[in-house]
């Protein structure tokens, strides 16, 4: 670690550098309405406690946060794949965002009263986000369908990634499995004993573009690194016998440079899939619903009960499961909660849902007697 870095003096001479970190014409824009000449600008590698690991794309060292980020709100804090300006060891600012992978914190989902008071960010300025899941016990597409929307949430691009594909002499029917809900997104089988994968995942790691890997906890993306890396290059270890899944073993969020040109970054197992606020990642995750919904006989058809509901009606001659529908509306109900409780208390939101609640069913009691 080097404790004093000579700084070219223009940006120009170390702009090559960031480029081939993620910079863009987006953060040259706004580096100019900054208009901070006399910083630096450097891209956080990861976070340890309240030290930054940063680099110039050439230089790595560690740099502390000035003291009004003590005290900025969370969401402006510094996180991994950040830009930020520096003045030499000290890190005085942070570069607006393309965007924010972040999720409600731990323990929030299942308390309606407290859902996501506050927000835990996993990474910045990503572009796309590998939802990592193994074929093993970890598989679980309701679980992939929040994945995905939380990751459409936040206005990032997901990719699932299916791994431990030689666990199985059938793998394609899993991907089969997860293509029937994930319209649009792409779904990729690998495997670590042949290579089976990486070169579909290979074209979101070009210079310039930045990747975060996220998933369960042993659902193999530590290992999926390395295959993509081509060596050893974060920790794994064995399967279980017992569990029949990989041990978790990364703890810390950090940006790798990879041989393809562009960045990855892996991250701890994920247990726990919240939403801290609202967005289109429901009508994004769910497009097969939101197209069947357009054929509904009522505009604001609320595909429960309604005669006329083309949703319903998939449901009853098998082209739409009724798990993905129960899903769908288990989180569209929780995008609900996040859109009142910006402005409202919990008890006026839950004196407002039963209301909401007798009201629906007379409007449902009224259409059945037409």
């Amino acid at each position: 670690m080097t404790n004093h870095i000579e700084f070219p003096t223009n940006t120009s001479d170390y702009l090559p550098h960031l480029q081939s970190l993620g910079w863009s014409d987006y953060f040259d824009r706004q580096l100019a309405a900054i208009n901070a000449k006399q910083s630096r600008v450097v891209r956080v590698v990861s976070v340890r406690r309240n030290l930054f690991l940063v680099t110039d794309g050439h230089n790595e060292w560690l740099c502390s946060p000035a003291g009004k980020l003590l005290h900025a709100p969370d969401r402006d804090y510094p996180v991994t794949g950040d830009w930020v300006l520096v003045d030499d060891t000290q890190v005085t600012s942070v570069i607006p965002r393309k965007t924010l992978l972040s999720r409600g914190e731990a323990g929030s989902r299942f308390n309606r009263t407290t859902s996501a008071r506050r927000e835990q960010a996993i990474a910045a300025n990503i572009d796309t986000v590998f939802i990592v899941c193994g074929l093993d016990r970890d598989f679980n597409v309701r679980r992939l369908e929040r994945y995905m929307t939380l990751v459409h949430n936040c206005g990032v691009s997901p990719v699932v990634v299916l791994t431990k594909s030689d666990l199985h002499e059938d793998p394609d029917s899993f991907w089969l499995d997860v293509e029937n809900i994930a319209f649009g997104v792409p779904v990729v089988l690998t495997s670590m004993l042949d290579g089976r994968g990486k070169n579909e995942l290979e074209r979101y790691l070009r210079q310039g573009q930045t990747v975060a890997m996220i998933g369960s906890s042993g659902a193999g993306k530590s290992t999926l690194a390395n295959m993509l890396y081509g060596k050893d290059i974060q920790s794994t270890s064995e399967v279980s016998d017992s569990v029949g899944k990989g041990r978790h073993t990364t703890t810390v969020r950090e940006l790798i440079r990879m041989p393809q040109g562009g960045m990855l970054m892996d991250n701890p197992g994920i247990r726990e899939i919240a939403f801290y606020e609202s967005g289109h990642g429901v009508e994004s995750a769910f497009a097969d619903i939101q197209d069947l919904a357009s054929m509904c006989r009522f505009a604001d058809c609320s595909h429960q009960q309604e005669l006329g509901c083309a949703v319903l009606h998939a449901v009853e001659t098998g082209e739409l499961s009724s798990s993905r529908l129960e899903s769908y509306h288990k989180m569209k109900r929780e995008m609900q909660y996040l859109v009142e409780r910006s402005t409202k208390s919990a008890d006026r939101i839950e004196k407002e849902r039963w209301k909401g609640i007798t009201r629906q069913i007379r409007t449902i009691n009224k259409r059945r007697k037409r």
